[in-house]
């Protein structure tokens, strides 16, 4: 989950954390220095994973031992989801689960369901609207400065 929006940018149901790792680093262009926030399992302070981690230049803020208010707005996601969509008796197997569960955060969560984080948008709408105010900012920036490494005196 990205914390601006609140948007959910990778998911994976797989017994590796690394697929879900690699998954949002390719969704959000490869950033550098980005964050990331987990708890203290096996599955992330691992060499393998700790040397993917340091490979995309990602650091990681770990929660403390059994302090799941450090990552709370994950912890309300996953809560959302088993409360608003996942069956009571579960999924009848890992196919269907991949495809209710990639539903809910493609059709309804990032684009339907208002965040108060948001003040009532999206995390898609929010995201939008913040990716929109940065490219006329730049614009403004460029018709004002002209190019980026030109300065008026």
């Amino acid at each position: 989950m990205e914390l601006f929006a609140r948007r959910v940018i990778d998911w994976s149901l797989s017994a590796h954390a690394n697929s879900a790792l690699r998954m949002a680093y390719e969704t959000r262009g490869q950033p550098r220095d980005a964050m990331f926030h987990s708890d203290q399992g096996s599955q992330y302070t691992g060499v393998k994973y700790q040397r993917l981690l340091r490979r995309y230049r990602i650091k990681q803020s770990v929660s403390r031992r059994e302090n799941c208010w450090d990552n709370s707005p994950i912890e309300r996601f996953f809560r959302s989801l088993k409360t608003e969509w996942v069956p009571s008796n579960g999924y009848l197997g890992k196919d269907e689960a991949r495809r209710q569960i990639s539903g809910y955060i493609l059709n309804y969560f990032n684009s339907v369901r208002p965040h108060h984080h948001n003040g009532g948008l999206t995390p898609e709408e929010s995201d939008n609207r913040y990716r929109f105010y940065c490219k006329n900012c730049r614009q403004y920036y460029l018709t004002i400065y002209g190019h980026p490494g030109y300065h008026k005196y």
